[in-house]
């Protein structure tokens, strides 16, 4: 290592500031897909959160409507005692049936998806995404910021031919495309947060 390398200076177009390079150039690559996979598990978890919440909502109105009907027909079932007209004993009867049917309806609703019971399982799963999405777009940001270091790693052993920041630099890299890896295929397997 005598004569050659040292007579050239700046000279960085040797096999080493080459192989580097490629290095940077994979390290880009793999960061531009842990920032592109990042900002959807982002969109993703914002979007699942706002139809859980809104799910959640729909959940709540279902049951006051409900809880109003159950205890609308409670009270009518109490009146009839007093009815003696058989005519308004059985509007009140009809009346009473009907509010029934619909809080159960209310309670449950499989045709539409739109019973308290139905809105709950939705809201869960929704839950259920946004969360895997959320602990994946943590790991992308890790392996982002991982990546982004092991390029500075990268181009500064270009600059002072120093091979130790090049192998930090693979190691950050590594560290990077672990954290992609958890977060494509098992995000809720590791917890950083």
């Amino acid at each position: 290592m005598s004569g050659a390398g040292h007579g050239h200076g700046g000279d960085h177009s040797g096999p080493e500031s080459k192989r580097i390079a490629l290095l940077i150039s994979v390290l880009a690559l793999v960061l531009a897909f842990a920032e592109t996979l990042g900002k959807s598990a982002q969109t993703t978890a914002i979007d699942k959160n706002i139809e859980a919440s809104n799910m959640w909502s729909f959940f709540q109105a279902k049951t006051i409507r409900m809880t109003v009907l159950r205890t609308a027909a409670e009270a009518a079932e109490l009146e009839l005692n007093q009815v003696s007209l058989p005519k308004t004993k059985e509007a009140i009867t009809e009346r009473v049936a009907s509010w029934r049917k619909t809080a159960e309806r209310y309670d449950t609703e499989p045709e539409t998806q739109e019973g308290r019971k139905e809105l709950a399982a939705r809201a869960k799963a929704a839950e259920k995404v946004r969360d895997r999405s959320l602990a994946a777009y943590h790991h992308y940001e890790t392996a982002s910021a991982a990546l982004q270091i092991a390029i500075v790693m990268a181009s500064a052993a270009i600059i002072t031919s120093m091979m130790v920041l090049a192998w930090v630099s693979i190691g950050l890299g590594v560290v990077g495309v672990v954290f992609c890896s958890i977060a494509f295929f098992a995000p809720m397997a590791v917890h950083l947060f």
